[in-house]
């Protein structure tokens, strides 16, 4: 209750050091039910020290900003903002602050071991929610008070930051040996593609296909990866380890689960008709309509690694054990509410253009002419 707290304060606050204490409350609520589980103790201390480092940066920049303009509140900075060199440093320390609480990479290494550890519903929580609030609290910030300090060289930075989550976080998840391991580092590399927004900034028309596109991919994320993680509780349960090469069998004891397991692949993957697949769609055609050509590289190369770690896990889930075995079968609330958020993840690419027309409402960067896009 504490963290659902938080995270809707998060949304609604009006200043920027209001969002640090908000921040500060989830950290140390994601915190406490990262420890839930003793094995996850060590994970969830490193966990609470990166986060102190990251709000500490964040905390040393608003002071910069309230020496210099008297105010914290979002709306009056962005007014007052000058591009001066104490400003410029306080953008540069929030903005590390807030990369550290988001886990890109290359400071994403106390996000494996804390989501792979934490107890199923927590490494949910975790993946779906609270990492993208400290990348909300960015773009609220970039968009706003530090619009006028932002250049193309810094985007382009971010950009490279995020196509280095894709294929670096894709990896460490195809040789991972644990099934919620496996989803962690796919958690890196999903983040990655919302850094892909900052590199079509400025450009007009790209940075509004790329806007639809990371709101897509983030909420498509949020809702596959959350019923991933379920699933990933339910074989934990049934078998006593979430080890890959131990999962013969699944298809037969579980194959609810392992249908939940399938619609969240089909997401990370980027395959029609998920959610994700119509904002990776975007993202592409933003990188076609800037030049940027190489950033559909990397949208494409990450989707072949997500295939890639999928296709393995479900290699194993498909084969048959050898030997009759018991199995402690989850209830059947726990495997249905696993299915439920990934056939969500789906039907976000089926119903997308009523949705994409509630979000025009006050949009940054314009409306979106969805059926022009995908004609």
């Amino acid at each position: 209750m504490l963290l659902l707290s938080a995270l809707n304060a998060l949304f609604v606050a009006a200043d920027a050091f209001n969002l640090y204490v908000t921040l500060e409350l989830m950290g140390l609520s994601a915190v406490a039910l990262i420890a839930l589980e003793k094995k996850a103790i060590a994970a969830a201390l490193r966990y609470l020290f990166v986060g102190l480092l990251g709000s500490m940066f964040y905390l040393f920049g608003i002071g910069l900003l309230y020496a210099l303009y008297g105010t914290v509140d979002i709306i009056e900075l962005t007014h007052k903002m000058q591009a001066t060199p104490t400003a410029l440093v306080s953008m540069v320390l929030i903005t590390a602050g807030l990369l550290l609480k988001t886990a890109l990479f290359p400071v994403h290494f106390w996000l494996p071991p804390a989501h792979a550890n934490a107890p199923a519903p927590v490494s949910a929580v975790l993946s779906a929610l609270v990492v993208k609030a400290a990348f909300y609290t960015l773009l609220r910030l970039w968009l706003g008070p530090f619009e006028l300090l932002v250049s193309d060289l810094v985007n382009q930075f971010l950009g490279i930051l995020g196509a280095g989550a894709i294929l670096w976080g894709s990896l460490q998840a195809l040789f991972a040996q644990r099934l919620k391991l496996v989803i962690a580092y796919s958690t890196v590399a999903q983040l990655g593609y919302l850094f892909l927004f900052f590199p079509f900034y400025h450009i007009e028309n790209a940075n509004t296909v790329a806007w639809y596109g990371i709101i897509w991919i983030a909420l498509s994320h949020g809702l596959a990866k959350a019923g991933l993680f379920l699933a990933a509780g339910n074989v934990l349960h049934s078998y006593g380890h979430d080890n890959i090469h131990g999962l013969k069998g699944t298809s037969k004891y579980l194959p609810i689960t392992l249908f939940a397991i399938g619609l969240a692949s089909i997401n990370l993957m980027g395959l029609p008709p998920s959610g994700a697949f119509l904002g990776k769609w975007l993202l592409l055609n933003a990188a076609f309509v800037s030049g940027q050509w190489w950033w559909a590289v990397i949208l494409l190369l990450g989707g072949v690694l997500a295939a890639a770690y999928s296709f393995r896990i479900l290699l194993f889930a498909f084969q048959n054990e050898d030997n009759q075995i018991t199995i402690h079968k989850p209830h059947g609330l726990m495997q249905w509410s696993a299915l439920g958020l990934t056939l969500g993840a789906i039907l976000l690419g089926l119903f997308s253009e009523q949705l994409l027309t509630l979000l025009s409402t006050g949009a940054k960067f314009g409306n979106l002419n969805l059926a022009e896009i995908l004609r």
